[in-house]
């Protein structure tokens, strides 16, 4: 027996089919129909497309069966980067889409994507210079030389810091923002 299905309706107004237990894996979904209950009507989900809210799916429906999330402490989560490898497959997109995959799943409250779409960023900052983070997403540095040294010498209790429980080691990364944040 199939699992009952609902009708999400994406920011661009497609209705998209997709079973209940599929659904679900979106506690803000879960939460919802626990607290609404079914009504048949569309559910508007108006911050996702229908690419992204079809790569949502996607990934919900292949991971369906996984047990749910242990919550903010687990350590295995915290601790890696590692990616298994049908995720590495699914999140090889363009930026554009990876990123709006990491908003969808945090709008949409999916612990495990949220947390595989922000594994791959680390991955793909992992190693790299401040120059090359900034060429990989885009960056433009608005700093003058100047600048830069100034806050280099300010920060220079840091380019020996290594966090080991942030998701990935930070080792001698600068990138400039903006001074007015």
């Amino acid at each position: 027996m199939s699992s009952p299905t609902l009708i999400f309706t994406s920011s661009d107004g497609v209705d998209i089919t997709v079973d209940r237990d599929v659904a679900e894996r979106s506690l803000l979904i879960k939460n919802m129909l626990e607290d609404l209950g079914e009504t048949g009507e569309p559910i508007p989900i108006p911050n996702v497309n229908e690419a992204v809210l079809k790569k949502v799916i996607e990934w919900c429906t292949h991971h369906k069966n996984d047990p749910p999330s242990t919550g903010d402490d687990d350590d295995s989560r915290r601790k890696t980067t590692d990616i298994d490898e049908w995720d590495q497959k699914f999140m090889q997109v363009d930026q554009e889409m990876l990123f709006e995959i990491i908003l969808a799943a945090n709008y949409l409250d999916i612990k495990g994507l949220l947390d595989v779409g922000c594994k791959t960023v680390a991955n793909m900052i992992k190693g790299k210079s401040p120059e090359e983070i900034r060429k990989t997403f885009n960056i433009q540095n608005d700093f003058t030389p100047e600048e830069e040294d100034q806050i280099r010498r300010e920060n220079e209790w840091a380019e020996e810091y290594v966090h080991e429980d942030s998701l990935f080691s930070i080792h001698a990364v600068y990138v400039p923002l903006p001074l007015e944040c």
